[in-house]
């Protein structure tokens, strides 16, 4: 397996969509919602990329300041990928993008939540969303 990551700020909606699917992710994203999907790309500070050949196998897209901090809004890894580091390498790349000093945040799906302290990322207790 050779995996390509990459800085993808053009990255289309279709992809991001089908990617999200492969993941589980989709059970808590709009992907019917095209227009949305498209403007969640578009807004984004970062958008890397992880593909395998053409086909893209896993996305982490970041909204930041670049200083303070990042809120990772969607870290996605099709679940055929997963379990060989694709995630953990999305993860460091986005925190060089947006800058070794730059706290990620992010919220947990209920089928990830194992997966982050097991790459060093401490939980927090007094996160509010709301309704």
């Amino acid at each position: 397996m050779s995996i390509r990551y990459q800085t993808e700020p053009g990255l289309r909606a279709d992809e991001f969509i089908d990617v999200l699917k492969r993941s589980t992710l989709a059970e808590r994203r709009p992907v019917g919602d095209a227009v949305c999907i498209e403007a969640m790309l578009r807004n984004a500070d970062v958008i890397i990329t992880a593909r395998d050949g053409n086909k893209l196998v896993g996305v982490a897209r970041t909204i930041t300041d670049f200083v303070y901090c990042a809120y990772l809004s969607d870290l996605a890894v099709d679940e055929v990928h997963q379990r060989r580091g694709i995630g953990r390498e999305l993860l460091r790349r986005t925190q060089v993008a947006v800058g070794s000093g730059t706290k990620l945040i992010l919220l947990a799906a209920p089928k990830a939540v194992s997966y982050y302290p097991h790459i060093g990322m401490k939980p927090h207790d007094s996160c509010w969303v709301s309704t």
